[in-house]
């Protein structure tokens, strides 16, 4: 998110929800209100004072409910003016596993993890509030898959060595760069349709061992062994694994065609080449 504030700031007075000042917003006159969504009683600030939001909290780490989303809500109710807009930047893991298909935003989600769950409430609860507001609330979703960048590369994995499936029985990963993600937050304020969802990702279309077999070549790392899939499956920590499980191909054809967004990096090359030319991440 942080990747539009210089954008957004030449159009639009920048308020940014923080725990504790931070320096770097400053620098960008963005004016600061400290709170925690964790915490109802510290956002009483936050009512009737914007006319959009980006909302892009991730969900608390436990339980079936976002309760920050349904504080932030709240908060937004108490306002004498609603925001006219509001724009959630939510996960492609809520579709679930997909079996390779492609996936448009017509899918029903199907999330098969808690951590995707929250991610579904949490889009719930916004498209139920830009209905009963009768869209006074123009609300729009945006489903992303894996966000990269020079700063967000999954590098020490490579290190690790873990092991990645089978090609012939890998999984498809969908990505998109953090600037486009960042570029996509400011086509939805102008151009998003009432509780309307998106698919952001860009037009690779790869298994999970071609993107890290990709990051390998690209900064000279050896490739990661390939095992079954079962064997991976008992390798890897459940967490990571319930992101290898899930296959799916996003279908992004919505976001260019409403939102109009012209992708800076159409493709996971094209990414990965601006970095390795400019500088060699960390990694991480």
């Amino acid at each position: 998110m942080r990747r539009a504030l210089p954008e957004l700031v030449l159009r639009w007075h920048v308020l940014a929800l923080v725990r504790s000042h931070d320096p770097q917003l400053a620098a960008l006159g963005i004016t600061q209100i400290e709170g925690d969504l964790d915490q109802p009683d510290t956002l009483t600030r936050l009512a009737g004072i914007s006319d959009a939001v980006i909302h892009s909290a991730p969900p608390p780490p436990q339980g079936a409910d976002d309760t920050r989303t349904r504080n932030l809500i709240a908060v937004l109710r108490r306002g004498k003016s609603l925001p006219r807009q509001l724009v959630y930047i939510s996960t492609s893991g809520v579709y679930g596993d997909c079996g390779g298909a492609r996936v448009s935003e017509t899918r029903a989600p199907a999330a098969q993890s808690a951590r995707a769950a929250r991610r579904v409430d949490a889009e719930r609860r916004l498209r139920r509030f830009g209905r009963e507001r009768g869209y006074h609330c123009r609300v729009s979703i945006l489903r992303a898959p894996g966000i990269y960048a020079a700063d967000r590369l999954p590098l020490e994995r490579l290190h690790k060595g873990l092991p990645l499936m089978l090609h012939s029985e890998d999984s498809h990963t969908n990505h998109i760069h953090a600037d486009d993600l960042g570029r996509a937050c400011i086509a939805a304020l102008a151009r998003g349709r009432p509780n309307r969802v998106y698919n952001i990702s860009d037009d690779s279309s790869l298994a999970m061992g071609e993107w890290f077999d990709m990051l390998a070549d690209s900064f000279s790392l050896p490739r990661a062994p390939r095992l079954p899939r079962e064997d991976v499956r008992r390798s890897v920590p459940p967490l990571q694994w319930s992101f290898m499980s899930e296959s799916r191909r996003l279908d992004n054809r919505r976001m260019r065609r409403e939102l109009r967004l012209h992708l800076r990096y159409p493709t996971v090359a094209t990414g990965l080449g601006e970095v390795v030319n400019k500088e060699t991440p960390c990694s991480g």
